[in-house]
């Protein structure tokens, strides 16, 4: 399971960095750096003319390559075990990595489109949705395989996973309507100020996408105030309040950088920041929910003795007090 464990550190890593790699595409202009050709750049897949929107294009193919050749690995390796318990069957591994190639193949062929379609703003937005559930799919695996400390995880948290899945939901539609507002002609600078619009510079569906955008962010904000309250409330295991905690953090980190963003005229280091936050946020979040919700790993024994009313107060979640 540990050679599981780190193929699929390795694939998150690298889709994580791909996502973030094209918010830089976009900011800097690049998403037609290969022309409309797709998968060559120019009739070669190491072409010998050189810009920089081709040097950011062509790597972020290269990237899609790297990613797809290590989920491939990891699917390859939990079928050749997938008799190891964790592995196989319903709620291990090898199922929600098999999802995950599916989804890199359709990011793929939504990449192509997006090239084709001159980076047509709903084929851009629809392309960012599926990276997303396919970071979410690895980021399941990963804990699936003992990644972020699901090991310790001693039951399952069913409150903590019924909140989770609505933070999932409003972190997916903050993700949607940010790349919307990111993508849509004039919604990025549509309401200048934050948190109000001191000034309206555009009406209609661009303003609308970005008032949008600020509510459903400011509703993430409350709900994972109250989820990570909840938690800690619970005396939930300290990997679970790890994770909340680390989703708040990002929550509040998001909300601030889209602040200054706003305020100082959306700087393209900013526009980036913005971004690489939003999505580290969903990878928490989506971690958060699959650690709550435990894992295969844990046996029946260890969920009787965790909820048994003999552990103390003072009991750590891994064990029974003495």
């Amino acid at each position: 399971m540990r050679t599981i464990r780190l193929i699929a550190y390795l694939a998150l890593f690298l889709g994580f960095a791909q996502v973030v790699f094209g918010a830089i595409v976009r900011v800097s202009g690049s998403g037609m750096g290969c022309g409309d050709h797709w998968p060559d750049c120019y009739g070669a897949f190491t072409p010998t003319r050189s810009t920089p929107t081709l040097a950011v294009e062509i790597s972020h193919r290269y990237g899609a390559v790297a990613l797809s050749i290590a989920i491939v690995a990891l699917v390859a390796l939990a079928w050749s075990r997938r008799k190891l318990v964790g592995v196989g069957g319903a709620g291990g591994v090898l199922r929600t990595a098999v999802v995950a190639v599916a989804l890199v193949v359709v990011a793929a062929l939504f990449g192509a489109l997006t090239v084709k379609l001159s980076l047509n703003p709903i084929v851009v937005v629809t392309h960012l949705a599926i990276s997303m559930a396919l970071l979410a799919a690895l980021v399941i695996v990963v804990v699936r395989a003992g990644g972020f400390g699901s090991r310790s995880v001693p039951a399952r948290y069913a409150r903590t996973v019924r909140s989770g899945r609505a933070a999932a939901a409003i972190t997916f539609l903050a993700l949607v309507f940010g790349a919307l507002t990111a993508n849509t002609p004039g919604a990025a600078a549509a309401c200048q100020g934050f948190p109000l619009c001191r000034v309206i510079a555009e009406h209609g569906a661009p303003l609308v996408i970005q008032v949008i955008h600020r509510i459903i962010a400011l509703l993430l904000l409350g709900h994972l105030i109250g989820v990570t309250v909840g938690v800690r409330r619970r005396a939930e295991t300290r990997v679970v309040l790890a994770a909340a905690t680390i989703a708040l953090s990002l929550v509040v980190a998001q909300v601030l950088i889209a602040a200054a963003m706003v305020e100082m005229g959306l700087p393209a280091t900013l526009r980036s920041l913005h971004q690489a936050a939003g999505t580290a946020l969903w990878i928490a979040v989506v971690a958060l929910t699959a650690l709550a919700a435990g894992t295969a790993e844990s046996t029946d024994i260890e969920r009787i003795i965790f909820e048994s009313p003999s552990r103390g107060k003072f009991a750590t979640p891994e064990g029974v007090s003495t």
